[in-house]
């Protein structure tokens, strides 16, 4: 992670150097907008952090998690094989995968993080990132999103004619970019060992059935979120953590004493991120403050234009790797802009770019940040390959 950050504020320094006084004050108002951009994030966090940490410690008091860890079991034990099939990971996991699936960000991070403080804590390795821990924040980098809520939310509010037309293609090229970033944490993994190799774990015994029935459960799910994804995703956040909470009260569980211990942990772990989240979006915002990004996307996006990526689809994939609320922002302006909005070709690439891809950066800060990890191994080229696999996949299911 040193070296890319280094990178990043080495050559937006450079890059704004060559445009002169200008530039560099551009440069200036970027960094210190950038910097300042990381306290409210973080803190914004709080509120979001405490209800989810609460929800789960509701879901954990009730078996919840265990259940979710052993219906998820044959597929995680064959994604994670060095661990062991009771792993207390596994019921985060699943719910942090839930989550993505449905479109649910924001709850997603709090179950994210705690799966990551439970790999960390069987991680050999203290400090470098596990086999285990780049493999599962490559599955959220590059999961399946099965309603991308927030994009449908935008094209209705721009008048698009069907607003979840992008359910179809956001949902194959997520899926492609998951098959993807899955090899490509298998393969790169022996390129870059551990400190101490790892003896091979031994092939997982977990029968076949099951599996196959929760892959035809997911396809099920798919398909009624193709036919119905605008009417049910108002129902999808309330629906999750009612149904968690009455859950709780249904097995017996003191509900409200559960929910506010586990809150308790939110303001920690905003607070243990915001320096990795400082690091991280100063030198995003230099990069785009520099100039360098557009000088380098425009003239790079008339070569791909005649492939089916223009130059504002290709700024899109771009910038959705580095920030979220760039992207969004991009997105909500393209949707308003004559000769794009909601319902062009254009718009629709745009909307699934957005929907099927993850800010690859952002998470590697907040998650290993938040572990203390300080090398991240194969993690950035694993994410970033699985962003160029949902880029293809984007651009051909649109075509």
């Amino acid at each position: 992670m040193n070296r890319v950050f280094v990178a990043l504020v080495a050559v937006s320094f450079l890059f704004a150097a060559a445009g002169g006084e200008a530039a560099m004050q551009k440069l200036s108002t970027g960094l210190v907008e950038g910097a300042a951009a990381a306290v409210p994030l973080a803190f914004g966090l709080i509120g979001i952090m405490a209800l989810f940490l609460g929800v789960m410690k509701v879901a954990e008091a009730a078996g919840l998690l265990d259940a979710l860890a052993r219906l998820l079991r044959p597929v995680l034990t064959r994604l994670f094989p060095e661990l062991p099939a009771d792993h207390p990971a596994f019921g985060a996991m699943a719910l942090n995968l839930a989550a993505n699936l449905l479109g649910l960000g924001n709850a997603a991070t709090p179950f994210g993080l705690r799966a990551m403080q439970q790999l960390e804590r069987a991680n050999p390795h203290p400090g470098t990132a596990s086999n285990a821990q780049v493999l599962f924040l490559a599955l959220n980098t590059a999961g399946i999103t099965l309603l991308p809520a927030k994009v449908i939310a935008l094209r209705a509010s721009a008048g698009a004619a069907d607003p979840a037309a992008v359910v179809g293609p956001t949902l194959a090229a997520s899926l492609t970019a998951l098959v993807v970033a899955v090899i490509a944490a298998k393969l790169l993994q022996r390129l870059v060992p551990p400190p101490i190799a790892l003896p091979a774990p031994p092939p997982s015994d977990a029968p076949l059935a099951p599996l196959l029935l929760t892959l035809a459960g997911l396809a099920g799910l798919a398909a009624a979120l193709l036919a119905w994804g605008s009417t049910v995703g108002p129902w999808l956040l309330p629906s999750l953590v009612a149904g968690i909470l009455l859950y709780g009260a249904a097995r017996r569980v003191p509900v409200y004493e559960s929910f506010v211990a586990g809150a308790r942990g939110g303001f920690a772990v905003a607070i243990r991120i915001l320096p990795y989240l400082v690091a991280i979006l100063a030198a995003i915002a230099m990069l785009r403050a520099s100039g360098a990004l557009e000088a380098l996307l425009t003239p790079l996006g008339h070569l791909t234009a005649p492939l089916g990526l223009p130059a504002e689809a290709l700024m899109m994939a771009v910038l959705r790797t580095l920030s979220g609320s760039g992207s969004y922002g991009l997105l909500a302006d393209a949707m308003k802009t004559p000769g794009i909005g909601p319902d062009s070709p254009l718009g629709l690439l745009l909307g699934t770019l957005y929907g099927s891809t993850e800010t690859t950066f952002y998470v590697l800060a907040v998650y290993f940040g938040a572990v203390g990890l300080k090398r991240i191994r194969h993690a950035l080229a694993v994410g970033l390959i699985a962003d160029t696999a949902a880029l293809v996949a984007a651009v051909l299911a649109c075509r």
